[in-house]
């Protein structure tokens, strides 16, 4: 389970040297919403450990920044632990700063169903509860077209073999995790979760669409 996981290597620090972090600002130990530029769109989605679906969303052409945090619930400013009790109603989700005139919304919502397995009721592989569960989080009626539309055509394609469980929610708000979350993939690639959970996915996302990675992922 990565809790468990979690916890046992929390207290280690080890940086990779790749240089591919984002600039995320925190406050009090939690990462700070950065404000959309006048050129960028926000979307936020939810599909299991955040590690992951950060790295995948942001190794995306024209994906500005990424945050990992919580949404989905009822809980005002949740912490990590709060989420774990499976009674905040939250789910890890990630928040999407991106360029439309670079990436479309319909592209984003084609990365997140290659992010994760769409497919599965609350869990992702080892991870299970609600707070891993597949939530795509709309904010137009355009957007939530978009996100039935992509799910339609992936559902008929019969990409994966049982029907798509992932809901599909307005956006009400988005809470930042903590700081030592945010960009956790990049910064502990010999962590044993991230090297047999959460990589394949990212690698999922890049061999699907390799048009969309930057080149500095390709590397």
């Amino acid at each position: 389970m990565k809790t468990v996981i979690y916890l046992l290597i929390a207290g280690l620090l080890f940086t990779s040297c790749s240089g591919r972090q984002q600039k995320i600002s925190s406050s009090n130990g939690f990462a700070v919403l950065p404000h959309p530029d006048a050129n960028e769109a926000v979307a936020t989605f939810a599909g299991g450990c955040f590690w992951a679906m950060q790295e995948s969303m942001i190794q995306l052409k024209g994906v500005n920044t990424v945050i990992s945090g919580y949404a989905g619930g009822s809980t005002v400013n949740p912490t990590y632990e709060d989420v774990l009790t499976k009674n905040t109603g939250h789910a890890e989700s990630v928040q999407v700063y991106y360029n439309p005139a670079v990436i479309s919304y319909e592209q984003l919502v084609h990365a997140f169903f290659f992010a994760h397995d769409p497919t599965q009721l609350n869990r992702q592989g080892p991870d299970a509860g609600n707070d891993y569960r597949s939530i795509a989080f709309y904010r137009s009626p355009a957007e939530l077209k978009t996100i039935t539309k992509v799910m339609s055509e992936m559902e008929a394609a019969k990409y994966y073999p049982s029907s798509f469980v992932t809901e599909m929610e307005p956006f009400q708000v988005f809470y930042p995790a903590e700081s030592s979350h945010q960009d956790y993939y990049e910064r502990n690639l010999w962590d044993p979760y991230i090297r047999s959970v959460s990589r394949p996915k990212v690698m999922h996302v890049r061999k699907e669409l390799p048009q969309l990675i930057k080149n500095e992922y390709l590397k």
